[in-house]
């Protein structure tokens, strides 16, 4: 018998090292070459690609066109199967890959038919961009088919890769619509229904404006108290306490100061752009070198999108530019009644296999396709619908002299609008909304009637639009909270702006000093001071010193709290943690109703905090649940319950001393893969980091959200310029580029922009 299990142990573990030893082989063959010599009949002169220690693609061509060949060529060496998935997202074909349980996202998207949209812009676009689009799908298509073997995403999923059109790289973009854009439409939806559900007054304490705010002309929305709205009994007996998700505030900062600031003369910009987390990062350095059509040397160095031939933020040595989401309004929703015409067309949703599919039905009307909520029928205008929506003309910002220039292209870009900053060697400095923009002159926060609908107009991208150049006192600030005028926002609307404290805190960090360097950008990309949170770190106080004896360890720990969202800090995460319970505890009523209609309050959680605090104020009886004696009693019950849930997550004996913020707000940067399969977690995760930050302060950082990017530079010092990204280049994890320069992102250390060292270096001969 031992001989047996003897033999049958020996044989397992052989078995298993041969499939071990197979897998890694099989990873080994599906690595891309990065060096060496290769031949292309779509080239008009050689290109040559070439990494350095980050895997930093530097690419030298004589022309944009096979520039822009070799710089997919990168991407589809290093990051096809993501770019897949961006493209998918969009067109809502990811159950091709992964089956019916992506059904319900892919008919989300399918909804906006994106697909079509892109392969009909793709037919309508000038020659030139179409060109360049196809130059850039060639070299994708050229690096696919030098892999000896398909990455181990397509091996796992048993699908193989798919040739990239010119389409693909404008639903990229519409990827980016749906992240940066998705909220906005959800919003108004939940607006909508806060109206007809709970009444005007209700609508509007939800959305009375805030006490933050930071608009570059200084100027206030008011914030007068609005009435507290009378709940009815029946809505405070039957609500449910469950939690209304925070939205993440996908945008980003960025904040310049002109030349008069900095000891060069020259300007300076900061961005960071903030989005979901994933293995690998979004983000693509690459730096561009070629001749202009009038034959001047061009070199532009920053950071691509995979997918798109583009670079998204850079400098070109004379300008720099980086984004913030602007978050005006993009969107509206249109009640339409049953003599309304509506067509119907029919979307194939493919499934893995040959003869699978499912078919979605899409309702489309005159104004847009149609969504029925809560017994009523709302047709979607969204300006990603319009046919301004993409383009590539971002890519004019590679030649660009100065401020000016830049400025004057911002009205042309087919992305979804976004807060441009510009600057430049000269010292100027410059603010814009850059983007597609609908010209209708009526933004609503809820549904319109048809009426009102401004159709003419919203076929027309707006060139009008406000900007800012070398203010006097030489500072430049955005962080997705209403920048231009309350003038402006009556015109342009809300999309979904952010509470503004992040801006605030950017805004008066500018003005502690009067000259600036670098590092003095990136310690203020760091600042995690709480300031946001202080009122109700003092009310928490108060509030548990009535029960000093049952409280005396909170008060301790509350009392040590450092004033900022710091590792060791346990009290930030008892302060912060109550102030979304209590959220969430007082606006229940209100939430139970609309989850009743698959609408949520999240959109709009945000939004909630004046709300909140007069509530506070004025303790009203008819939101107070009839157990709780009183108002104070019901928030203790709140920071008890807020406390239990943290303990039961974190820690395994109930010990306060277990919540530092570090440990809840670890950073776990995961492969989508890991998330379903942890035992590849290992393999594919990036090292969990403990944390720090928050999301209403510069330094915004969740477990898997945050500074997708950090970008300081000042134009034609490049050399000093600072370029942080939380991951590597190469979506291969046996890759030397799959985790290179996460260490130094994690250590807040600067690294820098500009290529170091060359290791490798692909030419590509033009075939003539």
């Amino acid at each position: 018998m031992t001989k047996i299990i003897k033999t049958l142990l020996i044989s397992t573990l052989s078995l298993i090292f041969i499939l071990l030893s197979t897998a890694y082989l099989g990873l080994h063959l599906s690595l891309p070459k990065l060096s060496g010599e290769l031949r292309s009949g779509h080239l008009f002169e050689s290109v040559t690609i070439e990494r350095d220690r980050l895997g930093t693609a530097v690419i030298h061509g004589q022309n944009r066109r096979d520039v822009a060949y070799a710089l997919g060529f990168a991407h589809g060496q290093d990051r096809f199967f993501q770019m897949d998935l961006l493209r998918r997202n969009s067109a809502g074909e990811l159950a091709e890959i992964f089956g019916e349980k992506a059904l319900n996202l892919d008919k989300s998207r399918r909804f906006h038919q994106l697909r079509k949209r892109a392969e009909n812009t793709v037919a309508k676009m000038e020659a030139k961009q179409k060109l360049l689009l196809q130059a850039y799908a060639n070299g994708v298509n050229a690096a696919v088919a030098q892999q000896s073997l398909s990455s181990f995403e397509y091996l796992l999923t048993g699908t193989s890769p798919q040739t990239w059109q010119p389409a693909d790289s404008l639903l990229v973009i519409y990827s980016m619509y749906l992240d940066l854009q998705g909220n906005t439409p959800k919003r108004d939806m939940a607006l909508t229904q806060i109206q007809r559900l709970y009444g005007e007054q209700m609508l509007a304490f939800v959305i009375q404006n805030s006490p933050y705010q930071a608009a570059l002309d200084a100027s206030i929305l008011p914030t007068e108290e609005v009435l507290t709205p009378e709940l009815e009994p029946q809505l405070l007996a039957t609500a449910l306490i469950s939690t209304i998700e925070e939205p993440l505030d996908i945008g980003s900062n960025n904040w310049a100061v002109t030349g008069a600031l900095t000891m060069s003369g020259r300007a300076m910009l900061s961005d960071d752009m903030h989005l979901s987390f994933a293995v690998p990062i979004i983000w693509y350095r690459a730096q561009l070198n070629y001749l202009s059509d009038s034959g001047d040397k061009v070199q532009v160095t920053g950071v691509s999108l995979p997918g798109a031939p583009a670079i998204v933020v850079g400098t070109n040595n004379r300008v720099a530019w980086g984004f913030t989401n602007a978050y005006i309004d993009t969107a509206d929703w249109i009640v339409i009644d049953d003599k309304e015409p509506l067509t119907t067309e029919i979307e194939e949703m493919k499934l893995p296999g040959a003869q699978s599919s499912v078919e979605f039905p899409i309702q489309l009307s005159q104004f847009g396709p149609v969504k029925h909520v809560n017994g009523q029928d709302y047709a979607l205008s969204w300006v990603a619908h319009q046919d301004y929506a993409v383009d590539m003309e971002l890519m004019g910002l590679e030649t660009v002299s100065n401020v000016k220039e830049g400025l004057a292209l911002a009205t042309t870009f087919g992305i979804p609008v976004q807060n441009l900053m510009l600057v430049d060697s000269e010292g100027n400095a410059g603010w814009k909304p850059a983007g597609a923009v609908p010209s209708r002159t009526n933004p609503a926060n809820v549904a319109q009637l048809p009426k009102t609908f401004q159709g003419d107009l919203w076929g027309i991208d707006e060139t009008e639009l406000p900007q800012v150049v070398n203010p006097q006192h030489g500072r430049l600030w955005s962080a997705n909270a209403r920048v231009m005028s309350a003038e402006q926002f009556s015109r342009f609307g809300d999309g979904g702006y952010a509470l503004g404290a992040r801006s605030q805190q950017i805004r008066d960090r500018l003005f502690e000093s009067e000259q600036f360097s670098e590092q003095d950008f990136y310690r203020l990309q760091l600042d995690n001071k709480a300031k946001f949170l202080t009122p109700w770190h003092d009310y928490l106080i108060n509030l548990l010193s009535d029960e000093p004896v049952r409280f005396a360890k909170d008060i301790q720990f509350i009392r040590d709290w450092q004033a900022c969202a710091c590792a060791d800090s346990v009290g930030y995460t008892l302060v912060r943690s109550f102030r979304a319970k209590l959220i969430d505890a007082s606006f229940a009523p209100i939430e139970t109703g609309l989850k009743e209609i698959n609408v949520s309050l999240s959109p709009v959680k945000r939004y909630l905090e004046p709300a909140m605090w007069q509530l506070l104020e004025d303790e009203p009886d008819s939101w107070l649940p009839e157990q709780y004696s009183s108002w104070d009693k019901f928030a203790i019950q709140a920071y008890v319950d807020s406390t239990e849930e943290l303990l039961s997550k974190h820690s395994d004996n109930a010990a306060l001393a277990d919540l530092n913020w570090g440990k809840v707000n670890a950073l776990k940067i995961q492969h989508p893969f890991s998330k379903q399969m942890p035992l590849l977690s290992s393999l594919l995760d990036m090292p969990t980091v403990t944390g720090f930050g928050d999301s209403f302060m510069p330094a915004v950082q969740r477990s898997s959200f945050g500074a997708s990017q950090r970008f300081i530079v000042q134009p034609g010092l490049e050399s000093q310029a600072i370029m942080v990204i939380p991951g590597g280049q190469s979506g291969h994890p046996l890759s030397d580029y799959y985790r290179a320069g996460f260490d130094e992102y994690a250590n807040h250390q600067s690294t820098p922009l500009l290529p170091s060292e060359i290791l490798h270096k692909i030419t590509i001969q033009a075939i003539k």
